[in-house]
Parts: C-alpha cells; structure tokens; sequence
C-alpha cells in the first residue's frame, strides 16, 4: 500500500493514497487533449499498475478531463500506418476496461471525441456541471479511431450517435446521465469527493466480483443470450467457490460487514 505518494512524467501524474490511485492527464495548457504521448502514459500505467492498488480514479486537470485528438500534433499517415495508430488505441482502451482495476472516471469541462473514447471504458462516470459530451470528430472531415462507435455507441445507440457525429451535437451533465454516458451528475467540486468515496466502496469489495463484472457482463452483452447465460453460470459457480464469497457467507452470519482484503 501506499500513502500520499505521486509520481510524474511530462502529460501525466499520479497521486497515491493507500490502495486507490488517482491518474491525472497533466496537459491543462492543451485541455488535455490526447497525444501519443498521453497514449503511452494510460499504456504504461494500465499495463502496469502500481502494486497493492485495488482502484483507480482518473480525471484531467484545469477543468477539462479530455479535449480529443490534440489536432495540432496530428499527423496525416498512410491507410496502413493509420490502422495501426487506431488499434493501439484500440488496446490502450481495452487495457483501461479489461485490465481487472475498477476505474471510476470525473468528467468536467470537455469530454470530446478521444476523450469521450477513453471515458467510456471507464467503469463509473460522474459528470460536473461543465462536462460537454461531444463526438465532433465528421464535423472536421474525419472519423471516429479509439472504439467510439463500439463503446459509445452501444451506450446510447448507433441511431443517436449518427446523429450525433452529423451535426456535431454536444451534451451537458444531466442530458449524458439520462443518455447512459455518464452515471452520476453532480454540483462543482463534487466529482472528485464522490469519485473517492465510490472508490473506498469499490475496492472493499471481493477482488474476483470485482474481476468477474468487469470482465463478464459486458462480454455477456456480446453473446447470444443462451451462450450469455451458459457464461453467467460458470462465471457465478466461480465466484461462489472463491474465498470472497466464503468471507462474505461468514461475515453475513456473524451479522458484520465483511473484510475480503485481510
């Protein structure tokens, strides 16, 4: 474990409190917009992530969490080099939903194209007030490259995100918590207290429930309901033979709260 601890490169840093690591993107000057360089950084962070977290918080600072695709680095690339650009994006992605940590995103100021990419595969999104959801991306003569049409898209429907990719639509807090893109809104400055506190909550849980909802549910999603729910049956005769669910039977019996991190 680790206690108030913080690490820094150039477009990140990382601010440590017992098990629950806050990643901050650190390019206010550009609102956070996505470079390869911040790329790298979630790559190195989510492939590996300090020891003894069980969660993690991102967020952006100077009141942005992400702007997008930092157009003034962008580089036109061949078709075959743009593939690869856009699948390590890919995996990065995967990496932050897959990667087994609950990630609990706060979203303030712009939440655009990249940026809304990478708030998507997060797991629990509180938005500010000054959050905007925006996919603006057909608006400037390109196309969507870091999983949006799979992420987003499933979140509020490809019909409604056509729409709003065309007119280069943006929504503010309340509107993307009814809409599914984020699911807690709340007042100024109240993002971060929450985040912390549904961390806490989070991290208490059982590491294998934690490890099993984050990687069957929405891959569930994906099946055919019978194969969804032959999945859900060896995932919850897994979870029922784990040490978690055995603490957990304990604990309920001896009418306390349980302790699954002893």
């Amino acid at each position: 474990m680790h206690d108030g601890t913080a690490q820094s490169n150039a477009v990140t840093r990382v601010e440590i409190e017992g098990d629950i690591a806050t990643l901050i993107f650190d390019r206010p000057e550009k609102r956070n917009a996505m470079n390869d360089a911040l790329v790298d950084a979630l790559d190195a962070f989510f492939s590996t992530p300090p020891k003894g977290i069980n969660a993690v918080i991102l967020r952006g600072e100077g009141g942005h969490f992400c702007s997008g695709l930092d157009l003034a680095e962008h580089e036109q690339r061949e078709p075959v080099e743009g593939v690869y650009h856009s699948r390590n994006w890919h995996r990065v992605s995967e990496l932050i939903e897959f990667g087994g940590l609950p990630v609990i995103s706060v979203l303030t100021g712009a939440v655009i194209g990249g940026g809304l990419e990478i708030a998507a595969s997060t797991h629990v999104r509180i938005a500010e007030p000054s959050a905007r959801f925006q996919l603006p991306e057909g608006r400037r003569g390109i196309f969507v490259g870091g999983g949006a049409t799979v992420r987003v898209g499933r979140i509020i429907g490809a019909d409604r995100m056509r729409e709003m990719m065309l007119t280069g639509r943006n929504y503010g807090a309340q509107e993307g918590v009814s809409l599914g893109l984020a699911h807690y809104a709340v007042g100024d400055g109240e993002g971060l207290p929450l985040a912390h506190e549904l961390a806490r909550k989070i991290a208490d849980n059982a590491p294998f429930s934690n490890y099993l909802m984050i990687n069957a549910i929405s891959r569930i999603g994906d099946m055919s309901r019978t194969d969804g729910m032959f999945t859900e049956s060896l995932a919850a005769a897994m979870c029922q033979t784990s040490d978690g669910a055995k603490e957990g039977l304990r604990a309920f019996l001896e009418k306390r709260e349980p302790n699954f991190r002893k």
